[in-house]
């Protein structure tokens, strides 16, 4: 499969399946989000969920997929600060706002940068229309997050510092979505980067959560913990996995923006799942968004 994945690359079956994706990414992410933001303490659910991954994925990176080559254990150790960098960043936005109003302003932040970076690494290019479809979806995306932020009646008083933590969540999005896109270029084999950063990423949260965990007057029952890893170890794998392999098919920008169109489906988990309220002005911020997505994907 892998030698098939090298091929597509940079040809319109491989733009057609990193479409698909970066959809499929857009998803499962916002599933994710909801996972680690619901029941248990955001803290411990990261925790719990990467160890799941890192475990499920140790096997196949000892003995399944090919070593890496010895260039790739830099590009490994770099990838490994920047997404703690992103994790703490995000669970500390998660403890203190509402995930309705914290989760689109990280998702908003980016993929501008992204696209950014991606002209700046990539040499990638975004034509007029795909520049005013990337404007229409951070509009629909911040217009979402400030209508939230203006109407929402919990967590109030620390809706403000939990906001910023939200864009410089959003910036380590950016940071890592080009950086990691850049990590599975180099490597000779896909999947050997995709098990190697799901093993190497699963080493860093878990410690912090069963710290975190045991220090607790009142800790949770670990057994519904564990479960809710373990369902969120495998979207993880499935959403990164298929963004990063969006990114080593096609262009980086166009992936980062559609992988965005996740914000309409945290709306909607919001809403059935979490018991937050979706009205006529939300639907229409999120219209905009898929708009935005539509725009760039058409003009590309």
């Amino acid at each position: 499969m892998s030698d098939w994945i090298v091929s597509l690359a940079g040809t319109p079956e491989g733009a057609t399946l990193a479409t698909f994706l970066a959809l499929l990414a857009a998803i499962l992410h916002a599933v994710f989000g909801a996972l680690q933001k619901g029941r248990h303490s955001p803290l411990l659910s990261r925790g719990i969920i990467d160890a799941s991954y890192g475990l499920m994925a140790a096997p196949v990176a000892f003995f399944v997929v090919p070593w890496p080559a010895p260039h790739m254990w830099p590009i490994f150790g770099v990838m490994m600060l920047i997404h703690l960098g992103y994790k703490a960043a995000q669970v500390a936005s998660y403890q203190r706002g509402a995930y309705t109003v914290v989760y689109p302003v990280m998702r908003g932040t980016g993929p501008l940068f992204t696209v950014i970076g991606a002209t700046i690494f990539f040499g990638e290019h975004f034509s007029l229309t795909q520049w005013a479809g990337v404007l229409t979806l951070l509009t629909g995306i911040y217009g979402l997050a400030f209508y939230n932020l203006r109407t929402i009646t919990v967590d109030r008083e620390t809706l403000v510092p939990a906001l910023w933590l939200a864009v410089l969540t959003g910036l380590f999005v950016a940071a890592y979505t080009t950086y990691d896109a850049y990590g599975i270029r180099a490597a000779n084999d896909p999947f050997t980067f995709l098990a190697w950063f799901f093993f190497l990423d699963g080493l860093t949260m878990p410690p912090v959560a069963w710290y975190a965990w045991r220090r607790m007057p009142d800790p949770p029952a670990f057994g519904p913990l564990a479960l809710r890893g373990l369902i969120g170890g495998l979207v993880a794998m499935a959403s990164f996995g298929s963004i990063l392999l969006a990114t080593r098919l096609d262009q980086v920008g166009q992936a980062a923006v559609l992988r965005e169109t996740s914000t309409v489906f945290a709306a909607l988990i919001g809403w059935l799942m979490l018991g937050e309220r979706v009205g006529p002005r939300r639907l229409a911020l999120m219209g905009l968004i898929a708009a935005g997505a539509v725009i760039v994907e058409m003009g590309g």
